[in-house]
């Protein structure tokens, strides 16, 4: 269980206290930016699909950065041996901190396809992800990248992005680009993939831009990715990479049905989603390649954001930290007044205290709801793991065959 807990390090206050802060109105929102329709939705073909499994082992192979570690030639305790032709350039870890950046770049040669491959780690810790999910804004300037092409750099107007983000790529840009830009001229012939999971999707994101802005072409895949920017910052990046296109994307977002993540953070908080989504309706693994099925626009309402919305997940989330803060406080009283600990009533979600609600949140009566009215998907203990179902259960490193890593901590819970 020691590994479950370094994985998971969940702090209910953590939780609580950006959940409840936020204002019952924030809850509600217009969803005339959707795509509704009753048609079923295109499945992708086979050829994407067994390229988006071995990229889910690819970027797998990251979490070993900074932890059992990842060795030339390409040597590491994942999927390391079901990556044929894998050639380690370089890692990189930044650090441990909110704003760090972890992973590494490789080559691939034959049997696999000729390929430069950046692979951005995700967060370790489900606490570190919620405190990211609510960090703030900031004004978003691509950078000149000199490229000439005849044609002006495209700017991107009123953009912000998760300052967070931001940072990440900001502390690894040098690192990643010079070493792209000399793998590069290594191997002209090779393709430049960029492939990333959770946070690491919405750094990946930020790099592929500059990448395309170089004129490098790109092609970016993300699993679990989250909100990165706001709409403008969105609309930019579905024109840079052409999502608007019936061509073959070169940015795929890959979503799961189960997955909070590509929810947060909330509109409310300034983000949106981007186009190029590819979404898994399975909720158990491994998905075939009939559940796996390519999405319309930044919002499709049979794909993610269908799954119950942003107002059913900030709902669950909420309910979770009031009930966590409630508990903790009351526990917090029958210690100190050597009283029995007051009962939260059966079916209900309990209110936090009332001086952490003040000048918060004006209406109560959204968030006292029955706890079985709280959608299952939205289930925190679920959520942990739906996080890290894409093709495989992504985030181990472990000496696991088994695509949802039984055999591992599932079997001490």
């Amino acid at each position: 269980m020691i590994a479950f807990n370094v994985l998971f390090d969940i702090s209910p206050l953590v939780l609580a206290y950006f959940f409840l802060l936020l204002p019952a109105h924030a809850f509600v929102r217009l969803e005339a930016d959707r795509i509704p329709s009753d048609q079923e939705l295109r499945p992708i073909p086979e050829e994407l699909y067994n390229s988006l499994d071995e990229l889910a082992r690819v970027v797998d192979v990251a979490y070993c950065v900074g932890s059992t570690g990842l060795q030339k030639p390409f040597q590491c305790l994942s999927h390391c041996s079901d990556l044929k032709g894998f050639e380690l350039v370089t890692t990189w870890n930044t650090g441990p901190f909110l704003s760090d950046s972890c992973g590494y770049i490789a080559v691939s040669h034959s049997p696999s396809p000729n390929r430069i491959i950046v692979a951005f780690r995700g967060t370790y810790s489900i606490t570190n992800t919620i405190v990211d999910l609510s960090a703030y804004p900031q004004a978003y300037v691509p950078y000149n990248t000199g490229h000439k092409d005849g044609k002006d750099e495209p700017s991107c107007y009123n953009c912000t992005v998760h300052a967070g983000f931001f940072t990440s790529w900001q502390n690894t840009r040098s690192i990643i680009l010079d070493h792209v830009a000399a793998a590069r001229e290594q191997y002209p012939d090779h393709e430049l993939v960029l492939v990333g999971h959770s946070l690491g999707g919405a750094v990946a994101a930020l790099a592929g831009i500059e990448m395309q802005l170089r004129g490098w072409e790109p092609t970016v895949t993300t699993f679990g990715e989250p909100k990165v920017g706001n709409r403008a910052f969105a609309d930019f990046l579905g024109k840079i990479f052409r999502l608007d296109e019936t061509s073959a994307w070169r940015f795929r977002r890959v979503t799961h049905v189960y997955d909070p993540v590509p929810l947060l953070p909330l509109e409310e908080w300034g983000y949106a989603m981007h186009a190029g989504e590819i979404f898994i309706s399975k909720e158990d693994l491994p998905p075939s390649v009939d559940d796996v099925h390519f999405c319309e626009g930044p919002r499709d309402a049979r794909c993610i954001s269908g799954e119950g919305g942003e107002m059913s997940l900030a709902v669950a989330l909420h309910a979770t930290a009031s009930l966590a803060v409630d508990v903790k406080s009351q526990a917090g009283r029958a210690d100190a007044e050597s009283t029995e600990q007051q009962n939260i009533p059966d079916g209900h979600i309990s209110q936090a205290p009332l001086h952490m609600q003040e000048g918060a949140m004006k209406h109560r009566g959204l968030f006292d709801l029955p706890r079985q009215l709280i959608p299952s998907r939205y289930h925190l203990w679920e959520l942990l793991f739906s996080h890290r179902d894409y093709f495989w259960r992504v985030g181990l490193c472990v000496p696991s065959r088994d695509r949802a890593g039984k055999g591992w901590w599932t079997s001490d819970l």
